[in-house]
């Protein structure tokens, strides 16, 4: 089960040491209502790369989320299946450790199409009871059409 809650942002935060660095990549083979995605993630510290097949119902707050490890071989295969027109989408990444312990994940889409942030919790009663910082920016948890999959649907129709 993910628990997470969802922010726009203007960037990366100023002030704040990321914990993580990575450069993504992923796809979209099925979008409606559950997602089934494709990621290649490389570790920029260390270079290591992964490959993940993920699957995701739907919903805002909580969703169900299952994630396996691919080889390079069937991650590439898979991303033959993508419907023509629908490239990858990138994301620079960084995580932050806050000072509440808690791990602040922020992107930065297709060189800088927008940005976001997203927190994990264990509960949903810590996710509702979490006060964000302030610099984060409008929350988009309950918000339909600010998922992934809907930028990526619409990303690709623009590019038809």
């Amino acid at each position: 089960m993910e628990i997470e809650r969802k922010f726009w942002l203007d960037g990366f935060p100023e002030g704040l040491q990321p914990v993580r660095r990575m450069q993504t990549w992923q796809g979209y083979l099925y979008t409606d209502p559950n997602e089934v995605r494709i990621r290649k993630s490389v570790e920029e510290d260390t270079g290591h790369t992964r490959y993940r097949l993920c699957i995701k119902s739907g919903g805002d707050l909580s969703r169900t989320e299952v994630e396996t490890e691919l080889t390079e071989g069937q991650f590439q295969e898979l991303c033959g299946l993508l419907e023509p027109g629908r490239a990858l989408i990138h994301k620079d990444y960084r995580a932050y450790r806050l000072e509440d312990g808690l791990t602040l994940e922020c992107s930065i889409v297709d060189e800088g199409a927008f940005s976001y942030a997203e927190v994990e919790f264990d509960s949903e009663e810590a996710a509702k009871a979490w006060q964000p910082p302030a610099f984060l920016g409008r929350e988009t948890t309950y918000e339909g059409g600010f998922k992934m999959k809907h930028y990526w649907l619409k990303r690709s129709l623009r590019q038809e």
